[in-house]
Formats: structure tokens, C-alpha cells, sequence
């Protein structure tokens, strides 16, 4: 992949309409609604461009809450008395058909979570929670630790814990950040 790639906020000049993974929903979802759902606030969606118009990928972040009798029981003993806890949910990602075999997946998952992770430390957020479309999507969560959720094998998480040892430098930035925005 070439460093001439950048990752920026989904906008206008941004050509949604040649946008093809080769899965309709999300295509779909591309063309037709992210410009909604950014403007009512309900995701963030962002582009792997690698000249400022063409879509090689994307993905969408947005809060979300999660039951903790969906967590696993052990795991769920540790974290709270309530029965909820915030997390992240990343709702969508895909990458363009072209763009196929180049580490595109990655590269979007990678910054996703390290978006994530710097948000943790302004708004609490646990995990970040996807829903897997099929098993293969689920397999790709999966080689980066994503967990299942045991009432809906293909609902996968990350704790944040463990995001904090994939990305200990954001990590380190984002507490360093919380710490000066208190004093």
C-alpha cells in the first residue's frame, strides 16, 4: 500500500457511487446512507482514500451499549454490578474489490481501533463490539483477538484492555491527554 493513502472523515468530494466491495449492504450503505447517518449523528464514518476522491475502504464507528448477560460470565463478574456497559461498535468496514490483497482490511481495522481507544479516554468505552456479516468476516475479526459473544456467535469483541497492548502509544497519548484536559 502506498503512503499516499490517507484516512479523513467522510465528505462530499468523496466518490461513494464507484465504491464496490462486491457485498451489496454495504455498498449500499456507502452510497446511500452514511452521508445520512453522519449528518443525524448517528456514526462516524471514515475513507481510506488514496487521492482525496476515490474510496479504497472505509468503516463506521458509533457508541453502543452492551447487556452483560451477552458477555461472557467470567468476564462479566469483573466488570460492573449494572447490566450494561459502553462500548464502540464498529458497524461497518469494508474495502474496495480494486484494492483487494493489499493489507486494506488491516489498515482500516488498525486505525478504528486506535480512533477508539483515544476516544476511551473521554468517553468510557470497554470494548469495541462488531457484528461479523458471515464466518469469514468473523474468522478476519478474529486473527486480532475479537472474541465472540456467546448468545450471537457472529457479535465479536476487543476489550479495550487489550487494544491498549496493541497500540501502547496511543495508549500513553490518550491518558496523557485525559490527564492535562483534568488539571
Amino acid at each position: 500500500m502506498s503512503d499516499n493513502f490517507k484516512i479523513e472523515p467522510l465528505g462530499e468530494h468523496h466518490d461513494r457511487a464507484a465504491f464496490y466491495c462486491g457485498r451489496d449492504p454495504l455498498d449500499q450503505y456507502l452510497r446511500n446512507q452514511a452521508g445520512q447517518a453522519v449528518a443525524k449523528n448517528l456514526a462516524a464514518v471514515f475513507i481510506l482514500t488514496p487521492d482525496g476522491k476515490m474510496i479504497a475502504g472505509y468503516y463506521t464507528l458509533s457508541s453502543y451499549t452492551v447487556k452483560l448477560d451477552e458477555i461472557p460470565e467470567g468476564i462479566a463478574k469483573k466488570l460492573t454490578r449494572m447490566h450494561e456497559v459502553r462500548a464502540t461498535l464498529l458497524g461497518r468496514l469494508a474495502r474496495s474489490i480494486e484494492f483487494r490483497g493489499q493489507g486494506i482490511g488491516g489498515v482500516l481495522l488498525a486505525d478504528a481501533l486506535k480512533k477508539a481507544l483515544q476516544n476511551s479516554a473521554h468517553l468510557a468505552s470497554w470494548a469495541v463490539v462488531v457484528d461479523a456479516k458471515d464466518e469469514e468476516a468473523a474468522g478476519f475479526y478474529s486473527q486480532y483477538g475479537f472474541i465472540p459473544l456467546p448468545s450471537k456467535p457472529n457479535r465479536l469483541f476487543l476489550p479495550m484492555t487489550s487494544i491498549r497492548k496493541m497500540f501502547p502509544q496511543e495508549a500513553e497519548d490518550a491518558s496523557a491527554t485525559s490527564s492535562s484536559e483534568q488539571a
